[in-house]
Formats: C-alpha cells, structure tokens, sequence
C-alpha cells in the first residue's frame, strides 16, 4: 500500500511538471484552447505511461 501512495506523489509531480514544460514550449505560439487540449492529451498519455511502468513494478516485485 505503501508503494501506491509514494507512486501517486511522484506521478503528480511528473505530471505536473510535464504539463508545465509543454506549457513553455507552445504557450505563445498557439492559441489558448489549442494549448490546454495538447496538454491535456499528452498528459494522459504520461498517465498511462506511468500508470503502467508501476503496474509493472508492483508485478515485478510479488513475484507473479
């Protein structure tokens, strides 16, 4: 359980800060609804992304 709590912190943070490094790569160059939904998506993916390295992880170490 303990794994879960530390894995949902850090993937917030992640999150964060990838939807901000998006926010300074394209905030000026499109338009303000274009920006939030690129971000928005490409968040998602991040989510996934990590959503399944920790499945994997957790997997990995009960031995299943």
């Amino acid at each position: 359980m303990k794994e879960i709590i530390i894995y949902s912190i850090a993937a917030i943070a992640g999150i964060t800060v990838f939807g901000y490094s998006i926010h300074m790569f394209i905030g000026g160059l499109v338009e303000p609804q274009t920006e939030t939904i690129i971000i928005i998506i490409v968040c998602l993916l991040a989510a996934g992304v990590m959503a399944f390295m920790t499945w994997d992880v957790i997997k990995t170490r009960r031995g299943d």
